[in-house]
């Protein structure tokens, strides 16, 4: 579809223009600090009743709940070992599943959103934390969120009220995805679990007196629970079976070469493994959806184009990391080396639109989920590569289509077998 946008824009509905220039999403998301007010699709996304940041569109509101629990996000405070020993630990149990399965095939689609729901209730309610990859009941947790289709049906509801009212008078789907278990152990650990300083939840607690019932924290708690399987297991998942192709050895083997030299170089120290997890999140961006905003009264140009007050106007990262030719060349191809080229790094950065943009972009983009995202990324990579590599299982006839779930967008056939094969040591 980017191919037909004329000018960096596309006029998707009578009220709703879709943009893919820098300049654009620079006016929609950042201007005045944080952008156009987010559209009223957004308040699909409340859980328990109760609104969270996400679910928030007035940009007051949103910035008065982000203020809760920001900090938890920003990277110092994930990069200190109470945190991040947490991912550490689900890596080492990750690696450990792949020791013991050397030269069979494995199911790294399970594997990898296990790896992610893990990390993201550590950083939320350690120590209890799930340890999906080895608890059976865990297990059970991430196969309720991660083989679900239930995000379709909320959209359907959104822009097709009457149509979805008719359906849900034969089946009731108006539930989250993560209604049943995940539903219960979130409320249940919100309400009484005794949780360490540095998580999440420890920070939204300040806020007791304004939630009695414990829902606006257990909403906010399950939108970021939410989040960051997607994000993470998603994406990872994407990235490791493209690495895993046969003509894609290559970049395995140099990815293994820069690991096994710098052992002990901070992760945001080594060039090629964030320039290949960078493009990674470019070619298969595990949340491809418009972001939609609107336009405030009174008018806005964008991209030249005066606007009204209220029509819908949004960007979505396939087409930011597509269109434009000159700053990514050839941009089908999966070529990590781009990110290392100094000439044309501010475009790229400028136009690199996987975790959306602005102070509302992922918990802000410099400062949420997308740096736990990236930390986790970088951190499993590191350890698988440094020790295995990986090629696609003979078995493996699952669809690898990306699936548009919406909101994200995961391996059509939800399953990727792949042989991990032990590199031997120089």
């Amino acid at each position: 579809m980017y191919r037909e946008f004329t000018g960096g824009r596309l006029r998707v509905a009578p009220d709703e223009v879709s943009f893919a220039t820098r300049e654009a999403a620079k006016e929609i998301y950042t201007s005045g600090g944080s952008g156009y007010d987010k559209s009223s699709f957004y308040s699909l996304f409340g859980n328990f009743g109760a609104s969270n940041m996400f679910s928030t569109l007035e940009r007051n509101k949103h910035a008065d709940k982000k203020k809760r629990f920001a900090e938890r996000y920003n990277k110092v405070q994930v990069m200190r070992t109470e945190a991040s020993s947490i991912i550490q630990e689900h890596a080492e149990a990750f690696l450990s599943q792949c020791a013991e399965n050397v030269g069979r095939s494995v199911d790294i689609y399970a594997l990898l959103h296990c790896y992610a729901l893990d990390g993201i209730t550590g950083h939320l309610f350690h120590p209890h934390g799930t340890h999906s990859i080895t608890d059976p009941n865990d297990l059970a947790m991430m196969k309720e969120l991660s083989y679900s289709t239930s995000l379709k049906k909320q959209y359907l509801q959104h822009y097709f009220p009457r149509l979805s009212a008719l359906v849900g008078k034969i089946s009731s789907f108006r539930q989250r995805r993560s209604d049943g278990l995940v539903t219960r152990y979130v409320l249940e650990t919100v309400r009484e679990a005794t949780v360490s300083p540095h998580t999440v939840l420890h920070k939204l607690r300040t806020y007791e007196s304004e939630d009695d019932d414990h829902k606006a924290a257990a909403s906010e708690c399950m939108d970021h629970l939410v989040a960051g399987i997607d994000t993470t297991g998603d994406g990872l998942c994407f990235l490791m079976h493209h690495l895993s192709l046969p003509e894609q050895q290559h970049i395995q083997e140099r990815l293994h070469a820069e690991l096994v030299a710098n052992p002990s170089t901070p992760l945001d120290d080594l060039p090629y493994l964030d320039a290949v997890v960078k493009e990674g999140l470019r070619v298969f961006s595990p949340i491809p959806m418009s972001f939609p905003r609107v336009v405030p009264e009174g008018g806005k140009v964008v991209e030249g184009v005066w606007l009204p007050g209220g029509t819908i106007v949004s960007c979505q990262p396939h087409t930011l990391h597509r269109l434009d030719t000159t700053v990514f060349p050839l941009p089908e191809e999966f070529r990590p080396e781009r990110w290392l080229q100094p000439e044309g790094a501010v475009e790229r950065n400028q136009l690199f639109f996987a975790f959306a943009a602005g102070g509302r972009g992922c918990i802000g983009k410099k400062s949420g989920l997308s740096i736990l995202a990236l930390l986790e990324m970088k951190v499993l990579l590191k350890a698988v590569y440094s020790t295995y590599r990986t090629r696609i299982a003979p078995d493996m006839v699952a669809s690898m289509e990306m699936d548009d779930q919406i909101i994200s967008s995961r391996p059509k056939g939800q399953k990727c077998l792949v042989v991990f094969e032990q590199i031997a040591s120089d």
